[in-house]
């Protein structure tokens, strides 16, 4: 709510405009900003301070249109609408290369009645390519204060916070959509009746379909009757068109462009990354270059971490009193948080490539080029947003399909994105290829890079996959076309995405750290006692971990799992990391450490040398894809699978992905095993 000292603003515009970038530098904030549409999924917020005025900006996701095609873009119409509103005004953002469709949703809010300013930003990206924009007439012509940045250079900002503080929003007196004759007599008739003085806000409601103002969940709207959206939607065509004759008038008059064009780097380059077929040669080369980095430039630092927990679980041990609370430190909070922490390098360098991946703008060509990829599948381009979003986390990857408009489309992305490997997955993934592949090279790429490419993909194939299944067992009438604007291609902010990545490590380590202090905490206390012999004790203290009774709640479920070629140890694993896969590493390290008998060193050493009772390795090539496999597949996660829910509203949908997950996992490490013992 408004106050004297306090000020509320939306900040709004097309997608991949940069808003978010503008939301960043106003507030001081660290929110990811991507190259293509769908990475601002719901509403974020935060403020900033000029002159002594507090200033709240609430950056919306981006939309074509009043008229959401999306659940993402749903958020956007339901604050435009929304009666309570009580925000100061709308800050839009107008891309300088894509005036004319920016123009569309511009005009829509400011005929709403809402006071509006108008930045023109990226202007650099227009110049570059001869066109020249006349602010002074396209602010007359529009009847609203124009603002030019170049946010990604910082310019403009400070004079965007003065025109905010100095409140230059205009708000239009009249309204310039011209409502057709045939329903004018019924928006007037509503007018009467109503205290609603806005025509065209009576004009939204007669041609919004179920989307305006109201976010529905998945479930909902595959029960909807499509029927009912075929008026709506031609009204819809109606204004657009309208619209779009009075917006070419502008144009014409702000708009100019020199004759002689040169082409420019984008296009160049976009010849051979859109490419039928070396565009996917090369998507494929520079997976394979990341995943080399991920092993090769996370060495030195990961054997740093390990040596400082190493030397502090021995120096811990050494320096506190003898008894449980030595045990307790030195052999499980350290072991267990330090076994996930070594694996923070990788997945910072894995999310780094990924993010100037985005910034660059090449991910956005990604989206086309897997459009024609991913149809026969049940997919649209879209849903690769979701799928490469969920290398790094399900949990917001699930968020992002809000943006795919299709609602059987979306459905299945949700269910599918789970295959996908996360960062959660990759220490797993890591310890057990380290255990498995030799440290051998192929042409210059070590074999461990190209195991663990081998994982992406099996993730991605599996995805596809059961996307294919879906596709055949989900109905839906509605079908869905891929329209998008490739962005120019841009210099990452290499400094900014480093300290986005920071913090994205940071929330990896402290939220599995949280998970592993406790985990190891009950896995030391049930290691720590066993069975007493002695009727006078309740119970043993200290014993071996052998006789303890982690190690028979382990062995009564080893029936299940020696079929796949694990011992108790690892079904413990698997057991906590069900919660989250991370977890299953810092329980091994956990474990080892509590045992007596395995040799001082690294996790890594500890299970390569722990041997079963006929000598052979525990870990055998057998056994380590069998784990590979199981978590390729399983649905490890309780944060994703409350996301799932919260999404789809659907326990029905919900409980079919986790137990599907979890019966395919269990089969192919079963059959994977039992071929390759």
């Amino acid at each position: 709510m408004n106050t004297s000292n306090k000020k509320q603003i939306l900040l709004v515009g097309n997608p991949n405009v940069g808003k978010s970038t503008v939301f960043n530098l106003l507030c001081n904030k660290k929110q990811k900003t991507g190259n293509y549409a769908g990475v601002t999924v719901a509403s974020h917020s935060g403020d900033y301070d000029y002159q002594g005025e507090i200033v709240e900006v609430i950056d919306l996701p981006g939309s074509y249109s009043i008229y959401p095609s999306s659940e993402d873009e749903a958020i956007l119409s339901k604050f435009l609408v929304d009666e309570q509103k009580n925000y100061s005004g709308v800050v839009y953002i107008l891309e300088a290369l894509s005036i004319k469709r920016g123009l569309l949703l511009f005009q829509q809010i400011q005929d709403l009645g809402i006071p509006i300013l108008l930045v023109v930003n990226q202007i650099d990206q227009a110049e570059r390519r001869g066109i020249n924009i006349d602010i002074d007439q396209l602010s007359k012509e529009l009847n609203v204060t124009v603002l030019q940045a170049n946010a990604k250079e910082n310019q403009g900002i400070e004079a965007l916070r003065a025109e905010i503080h100095n409140g230059n929003f205009a708000q239009s007196e009249s309204v310039s959509f011209d409502i057709p004759t045939e329903h004018k007599g019924l928006v007037f008739k509503i007018l009467a009746e109503t205290k609603e003085e806005n025509q065209y806000k009576v004009w939204t409601l007669l041609s919004s379909d179920t989307y305006l103002g109201k976010l529905e969940t998945v479930h909902e709207q595959l029960n909807n009757d499509e029927v009912k959206c075929l008026i709506p939607k031609r009204l819809q065509t109606q204004e657009t068109i309208r619209r779009y004759q009075e917006i070419d008038k502008i144009i014409s008059k702000v708009l100019s462009k020199k004759p002689q064009y040169k082409e420019l780097l984008t296009e160049k380059l976009d010849k051979v990354l859109v490419h039928k077929f070396w565009g996917y040669v090369i998507f494929g080369m520079i997976l394979l270059i990341i995943f080399q980095s991920v092993f090769f430039l996370a060495e030195y630092p990961m054997n740093w971490i390990s040596d400082f927990f190493l030397w502090l679980s021995t120096f811990t041990a050494e320096h506190l009193p003898a008894g449980p609370i030595n045990s307790l430190i030195a052999n499980g909070i350290i072991p267990g948080v330090g076994g996930i922490m070594v694996f923070a390098p990788q997945i910072g360098i894995l999310l780094y490539f990924l993010y100037l991946l985005e910034d660059s703008g090449y991910m956005a060509r990604v989206i086309f080029l897997m459009d024609r990829f991913l149809r026969p599948f049940g997919l649209n381009g879209k849903s690769i947003v979701p799928l490469v979003s969920g290398t790094a986390c399900a949990i917001p990857a699930i968020m992002s399909t809000r943006n795919i408009e299709n609602v059987k489309e979306r459905l299945i992305t949700i269910l599918v994105t789970p295959f996908m490997t996360c960062s959660a997955r990759l220490p797993v993934y890591s310890i057990i290829i380290g255990l498995i592949i030799p440290n051998k090279y192929f042409i210059g790429i070590s074999y461990k890079a190209i195991a663990l490419m081998a994982m992406y993909f099996l993730g991605f194939f599996t995805s596809l996959m059961a996307a294919l299944i879906l596709k055949k067992i989900i109905k839906s009438k509605g079908k869905s076309f891929l329209v998008m604007d490739l962005p120019s291609y841009k210099m990452p902010l290499f400094g900014y995405d480093f300290k986005i990545v920071l913090g994205k490590v940071w929330e990896f380590i402290t939220g599995a750290g949280k998970i592993i202090f406790l985990f190891s905490i009950v896995i030391w206390f049930f290691s720590y006692i066993g069975p007493t012999q002695n009727d006078k004790e309740f119970v043993a203290t200290d014993v071996k971990l052998d006789h303890s009774y982690l190690a028979k709640m382990g062995k009564s479920i080893e029936p299940v799992i020696a079929p796949l070629g694990y011992d108790w140890k690892m079904g413990v694993g698997i057991l906590t990391s069900f919660v989250a896969r991370e977890v299953f590493v810092g329980t091994m390290s956990t474990l080892y450490s509590l045992d007596d008998e395995a040799p001082e060193g690294k996790i890594i050493d500890k299970m390569r040398n722990d041997k079963k009772p006929n000598g052979e390795p525990v870990y055998s090539f057998a056994t380590g894809i069998s784990i590979l496999f199981f978590y390729a597949f399983a649905m490890q996660c309780v944060s994703t699978l409350a996301v799932v829910y919260r999404e789809t509203k659907s326990w029905k949908w919900t409980m079919a992905q986790l137990f599907g997950m979890s019966g395919l996992a269990y089969i192919a490490s079963l059959i994977v095993y039992q071929i390759l013992k």
